[in-house]
Parts: C-alpha cells; sequence; structure tokens
C-alpha cells in the first residue's frame, strides 16, 4: 500500500463516527446548552425588541402628561422613570438563568417559577395576562383612534375644516385584531427581527411626525407653557398629576416581554452572555425612547401650553390655518 492509498483511509475513517457508521452531519455546535437551536440575537436585535416594546401608544399622550406637570417636574419625571425602567430590567435580566443550575428562563414566568417558586407563578400569571389583556385592549382603540385621526385629517385636507368627516373605527379594530391573530401565530421573538425593525423604524416616524406638528404650531403662534403645569383647582390638579405620572409610567412599560426577548439573544463563551448583551440592548432602547418621549413631550408642550391635547393624533386638529392640513385659510 503506497502513501496514497493510505492517505485516502486515513480519509475515509475521519468520515466514519465512533460506530463505524457514516458520520452524521448534524452539528452540535448548532445547538445551545439546551439542545435548541443557536441563538442568535445581539445588541442591535435587542435594541430593536426594546424600543418597539417600549414606545407605543404611550408616547401619544406625554404632550398632555408634561403639561399637567410643567417643564420642571415634567423633564425630572421623564428622566426618573428612565432610570427606573433601566434599573428594573437589569435586575430582571439576571434572573434569565437559575443561579445554581444555569438553567434558562424561557419567559416571565419561568422566571418566576425558577426564584420564587411555583405557588407565585400563579399570582403571576393572574397579574400578567390580566395586563396583557388590558394592554391589548388599549393598543387595539389606540390603533382605531390613529387612524381614524388620519382619514379625518385626510378628509379635512380635500374637503376644508367644516366638512363632516365621520369615521368608524370598528373597521380598524377588526383589521389590527387580524394582524395581532397572525403574528401571534409565530413562535417566538426570533421570527420577529424584521417586524421588530420596522416597528421601531415606525415609532420613530410617527414620534417626529408629532415633533413636526408641534414645530409647526410654534412657527404660526409662539406658546410656552407654564413653568409648574396647568393652572387648576387643587383636587383638579391632584388627579392630573397622579394621571400623568401613571402616564409616564405606562410608556416605559415593557417587563413583560424582556425575558422573551433575552431569549432570543446569543449567549456563548466567544460572545458576551445574553445578559449582557441584553442589558447593553436595554440601555440603548431606553436611551433612545428617553429621546423621543422628551422631544415629543416637550416640543407639544412648548407649542400647545396648558391646552396640549390628550393624545398626538389631537394635535392635527389644533393646527389649524396651516397648509400641512388643509387647503383654505
Amino acid at each position: 500500500m503506497d502513501v496514497v492509498e493510505i492517505s485516502e483511509a486515513a480519509d475515509d475513517i475521519k468520515e466514519l463516527d465512533d460506530d463505524l457508521k457514516p458520520a452524521r452531519t448534524d452539528d452540535i455546535k448548532e445547538l445551545d446548552d439546551d439542545l435548541k437551536p443557536a441563538r442568535t440575537g445581539n445588541v442591535f436585535n435587542a435594541t430593536a425588541h426594546v424600543v418597539t416594546a417600549v414606545i407605543g401608544s404611550g408616547v401619544l399622550g406625554l404632550p398632555w402628561s408634561i403639561a399637567q406637570l410643567g417643564w420642571v417636574a415634567g423633564v425630572i419625571m421623564l428622566v426618573f422613570f428612565a432610570l427606573a425602567t433601566l434599573y428594573t430590567s437589569a435586575l430582571l435580566a439576571d434572573c434569565y438563568r437559575d443561579p445554581v443550575t444555569g438553567k434558562r428562563s424561557y419567559t416571565y414566568m419561568d422566571a418566576v417559577n425558577c426564584h420564587l417558586g411555583k405557588k407565585q407563578v400563579y399570582l403571576c400569571a393572574i397579574a400578567q395576562y390580566l395586563n396583557l389583556l388590558c394592554t391589548s385592549i388599549g393598543y387595539t382603540i389606540t390603533t382605531a383612534t390613529s387612524m381614524v385621526a388620519v382619514k379625518r385629517a385626510l378628509c379635512f385636507h380635500t374637503n376644508g375644516h367644516d366638512a363632516h368627516c365621520h369615521v368608524s373605527n370598528i373597521p380598524w379594530m377588526i383589521v389590527f385584531g387580524g394582524i395581532q391573530i397572525f403574528l401571534s401565530q409565530l413562535p417566538d421573538f426570533s421570527h420577529l427581527k424584521f417586524v421588530s425593525i420596522v416597528a421601531a423604524i415606525m415609532s420613530a416616524i410617527y414620534s417626529f411626525i408629532g415633533v413636526g406638528l408641534s414645530i409647526a404650531r410654534m412657527a404660526i403662534r409662539n406658546v410656552s407653557g407654564p413653568v409648574w403645569g396647568t393652572q387648576l383647582s387643587p383636587a383638579a390638579k391632584t388627579w392630573s398629576v397622579f394621571q400623568a405620572l401613571g402616564n409616564i409610567a405606562f410608556a416605559y412599560s415593557f417587563s413583560m416581554v424582556l425575558i422573551e426577548i433575552q431569549d432570543t439573544l446569543r449567549g456563548t463563551p466567544k460572545y458576551a452572555p445574553e445578559t449582557v448583551t441584553m442589558k447593553k440592548g436595554t440601555k440603548w432602547g431606553i436611551g433612545i425612547t428617553t429621546a423621543f418621549y422628551t422631544s415629543v413631550g416637550c416640543l407639544g408642550f412648548a407649542a400647545f401650553g396648558q391646552h396640549a391635547p390628550g393624545s398626538v393624533e389631537g394635535i392635527q386638529s389644533s393646527v389649524k390655518g396651516t397648509k400641512l392640513f388643509h387647503t383654505k385659510n
């Protein structure tokens, strides 16, 4: 047997497994430690998911919320809730793995079961699913209301501000609900990367629209809100302040999906652990969100003062006499 034959025989041996059967083609390196397909998410994906989860209908009411609190307290509360969200998100990210066994938690309730025990899971399930239900209802109503506002704006633009532009929000609720049912069939967040990126871009777009409308208003009429917010009776002021704080807190909420986002991230010795990646993504996401929130809230308040509308889509009906929405002056 010459050297060539020996070399060919050695190559044949390499193509066999230890049981002398043809080598299996499935590469164990493509699996994570829980024998599931390797996660591929990175900081960019985590940031996109966080921005998508955080920037939602809560941004629509920020001008009104800042109007109730005023320049000083309003800005302070925006920063405070941003830092509070960042801190609590870091704590929750640390709960992704069991501190003893290193086992992953795939959902929020898995993390509760791991760290607090099975009894707390039932309470968590009630709280989380009730939260998801109410949030879904809120988003459905807000989406329909926003689409109706767009349709009305187009109607006013075409027919004049005195036109009768009644639009039903029921069809938009049905359309939005159908889209949500379709998206809910996707297995996990790893299949929603593209949707999250598109949604993050859309969030930026409608935030910039709100900023643009506020600037347009300021160009027409220079309005500056009072330093300490709206002037109301003590009882009404107290109620409006607490409502404004609730709006800001709701605008930053995304803890219900943080664990699911983290479960899509890559974490190996070669790369940063998924906890580190999640914390970096959260910092970027909360930072971007705070910049948007501050711009929309403060510019909306500066443009409309204590008469800031309850939602961004209400701004379009307040910008009268401009070429943005009307053909007649």
